[in-house]
């Protein structure tokens, strides 16, 4: 029997090729981040899948909001080929030796860190007719987005640091900016929801909501804060609501396990689409947490505007009631 020798070993071939090769990426990866669509989820229509440097490894990593997956260059092997480690290391140097044969450059490269767009200022501004029109047709009032530290925004300012030292500014005004708040007047996130390829901006970590709670029996954890704000509407007398910064991302597990002792119950009800399924699903799987799926529309605070509170209220009570009591 003959047997070869691999040319390399599973460190000699650079992370950076493993994510321009099996993401077929048209731009070769030195610093910067980039978003694509989701390799994972086929029904993705807006970009959600991340391949970001880590600054504090110096290593590129990926995140796909679209599926929750996660991980380094070897991780998207095993998650594209559904493979072990051992198998995806085989097949990575496999086919780095036939990428070889027929390309002679050099695959390394010193990566240089370039900082991210970060938002850097904005400036509140007074409430107005078309802002009026659109929250109302979720039937959120004036009071609710005051009650959740909702604001209009005139402007924002987004910057970031090239390598060379050189600042860059982009400065975004128009109708139909957000900015969603904590009480201490800390700014969290923006919301554009005429964008549709960029809806929110995440400033900071916050549970959304989570300053509002008093203390009722159950706790109803949706998918945003519209949806919170929606929820709340609807007038449950014994249900309160929170919301993590996205569906995709999973409330920290000592928050989940701290909040299920002071509840009688908590339920999960987010978007009615795969990414929302998948999300409740994993909270089922991790904290125990049953789960809505409230299909009327995809997601609560549509019900609303499509329906009215009334109908989404009777039809929502109908599920509610069978989950905390069996009726």
């Amino acid at each position: 029997m003959i047997s070869t020798k691999n040319l390399y070993e599973i460190g000699d071939i650079p992370q950076t090729w493993v994510f321009e090769h099996y993401l077929r990426l048209q731009e070769k990866l030195v610093g910067q981040d980039i978003k694509i669509l989701s390799v994972f989820n086929a029904k993705d229509k807006v970009p959600s899948m991340c391949i970001y440097l880590d600054a504090n490894h110096g290593e590129y990593r990926f995140k796909d909001f679209s599926s929750g997956l996660q991980g380094g260059h070897m991780k998207l092997v095993m998650d594209l080929y559904n493979i072990t480690y051992s198998q995806a290391a085989v097949k990575v140097i496999h086919d780095y030796e036939e990428y070889k044969k027929h390309n002679t450059t050099a695959d390394k490269v010193e990566l240089v860190h370039h900082d991210r767009f970060k938002v850097t200022d904005y400036q509140i501004r007074h409430w107005n007719n078309l802002d009026q029109s659109y929250w109302l047709n979720y039937s959120i009032s004036s009071g609710l987005l005051e009650y959740y530290n909702v604001a209009p925004l005139e402007y924002f300012t987004m910057s970031k640091e090239e390598p060379d030292g050189k600042v860059i500014d982009i400065v975004t005004k128009r109708n139909y900016i957000y900015g969603y708040f904590r009480k201490d007047g800390t700014l969290f996130k923006i919301y554009l929801p005429k964008t549709p390829d960029k809806k929110f901006i995440k400033v900071g970590n916050y549970i959304q909501g989570v300053e509002q709670l008093v203390g009722k029996e159950y706790l109803i954890i949706t998918s945003s804060i519209k949806d919170l704000m929606a929820f709340t509407r609807l007038g449950f007398d014994n249900i309160e609501s929170i919301a993590p910064d996205s569906e995709n991302s999973m409330l920290p597990g000592s928050f989940v396990e701290k909040i299920k002792k002071k509840y009688k119950k908590i339920i999960v009800l987010f978007d009615n689409d795969d990414p929302g399924i998948k999300s409740m699903a994993a909270y089922k799987s991790k904290h125990g947490l049953d789960y809505i799926k409230f299909e009327l529309e995809k997601d609560l605070s549509d019900a609303v505007k499509a329906h009215g509170v009334e109908k989404v209220k009777k039809q929502l009570s109908k599920l509610i009631n069978m989950n905390l009591y069996g009726l």
